[in-house]
C-alpha cells in the first residue's frame, strides 16, 4: 500500500495547554482510518493541522508527498466535513452545494451533475429548494457531508459526523461512508463513539490528552489491550461435580473470564447442564480505552 498521509511529531499548544503532543501516524491510500477519543483529546486540532487551518508549533504533515499547509492543487483533492456545521442557513440545500462546488472551480454541466449527485447522496432531492435553517440536525449533517464531497475528492476528512443526529440519519451516514470506502477513497474519521470506529475503520488510533496511546486494527487492539471477555451462565441447578465446569461457580451462577468466549460457550452447552440465562460480555474498544487510560470512553 502507498502512504497517503504522513504525520510526524505534530505538536500544538494553546497557551499552557498542549492540545496535541507529538502525534505521529501514517494513513494508507484507500484506507478508512479512525481517530477515537473523548472530547478534548486533540482529534479536531489534529485534523485542522492536516488541512492547514491551524499551523503546527512543531512537527510536519505530508499529504500525497507534499509537505506543509495544503496548496491549492492539493486542497482540491481533500473534502472536509467539520464538526461545526459549514453551511449557510439562509440558502437552500442546492444553493449551498452550488456555492461549495464553485469554490472548487466547478462550473457548467459538471457542476450541475455533481450537485445532483450530492443531493442524492444526502437523500435531499425532494428538499433541495428549502432553506437549510428548517432542516433537522440529521439533514444538516448529511448536507454538510455532501458539501465536502461535491468536488469529488479522493481524500475525505470527517470530524464527528454523527454528533446530534437521529438514528435514521446516523445509519444513512454509516451506509454512505461504507459506499465511499468501496470506491477506494481515503477516509479519516474522528469519533468518540467506539461502535462507529469498530464498524467503519480499517485501523484505529486511540488518542487521549493529545497523545496516541495505541494504533492498530480493531481486532489487534482488542486482542492486545482489551483484556478478557466475561461469560456468565445462570444454571437451572448446580451440577453434581462443579469442578468439571470452567470458571467460578457461585450458587447457580457460573462466571468465566476468557479470551475465547465462543469456545467457552460451546463447552458449557456441550456439558448437558440446563442453562436458564447466558450472557457474553466481549472485550471491545471500550475495554481497550479503559485498560489504557483507567477511564471509560463513554464517561468522558
Amino acid at each position: 500500500m502507498t502512504v497517503c498521509i504522513r504525520i510526524s511529531d505534530l505538536v500544538k499548544k494553546f497557551g499552557e495547554i498542549e492540545a496535541v503532543c507529538g502525534v505521529s501516524l501514517e494513513i494508507e491510500r484507500g484506507e478508512s482510518f479512525g481517530l477515537l477519543g473523548p472530547n478534548g483529546a486533540g482529534k479536531t486540532t489534529t485534523l485542522s493541522m492536516m488541512t492547514g487551518l491551524l499551523e503546527a508549533d512543531s512537527g510536519s504533515v505530508e499529504i500525497e508527498g507534499l509537505r506543509g499547509a495544503a496548496p491549492a492543487r492539493l486542497r482540491r483533492e481533500i473534502g472536509v466535513a467539520p464538526q461545526s456545521l459549514s453551511l449557510y442557513e439562509e440558502m437552500t440545500a442546492e444553493e449551498n452545494l452550488v456555492f461549495f462546488g464553485r469554490l472548487y472551480g466547478i462550473s457548467g454541466k459538471k457542476l450541475q451533475e455533481r450537485v445532483g449527485w450530492a443531493l442524492a447522496f444526502a437523500r435531499l432531492e425532494d428538499r433541495k429548494a428549502e432553506r437549510v435553517k428548517v432542516f433537522s440536525g440529521g439533514m444538516q449533517r448529511r448536507l454538510n457531508m455532501a458539501c465536502a464531497l461535491v468536488h469529488d475528492p479522493p481524500i475525505l476528512l470527517l470530524d464527528e459526523p454523527t454528533v446530534g443526529v437521529d438514528p435514521q440519519s446516523r445509519n444513512h451516514i454509516f451506509e454512505s461512508i461504507e459506499a465511499l470506502k468501496r470506491e477506494g477513497r481515503t477516509i479519516v474519521y474522528t469519533t468518540h463513539y467506539m461502535e462507529e470506529a469498530q464498524r467503519l475503520c480499517d485501523r484505529v488510533a486511540i488518542i487521549d490528552q493529545g497523545k496516541i496511546l495505541a494504533l492498530d486494527t480493531v481486532d489487534n487492539l482488542v486482542a492486545n489491550h482489551g483484556g478478557a471477555s466475561i461469560v456468565e451462565a445462570t444454571l437451572a441447578e448446580p451440577p453434581a461435580d462443579p469442578s468439571a465446569l470452567p470458571g467460578e461457580l457461585t450458587g447457580s451462577l457460573l462466571r468465566v473470564e476468557t479470551r475465547q468466549p465462543l469456545q467457552v460457550v460451546a463447552e458449557i452447552a456441550s456439558s448437558e447442564i440446563k442453562i436458564l440465562k447466558l450472557m457474553v460480555d466481549q472485550a471491545d474498544l471500550e475495554s481497550v480505552f479503559l485498560n489504557l487510560t483507567g477511564r471509560r470512553l463513554r464517561d468522558q
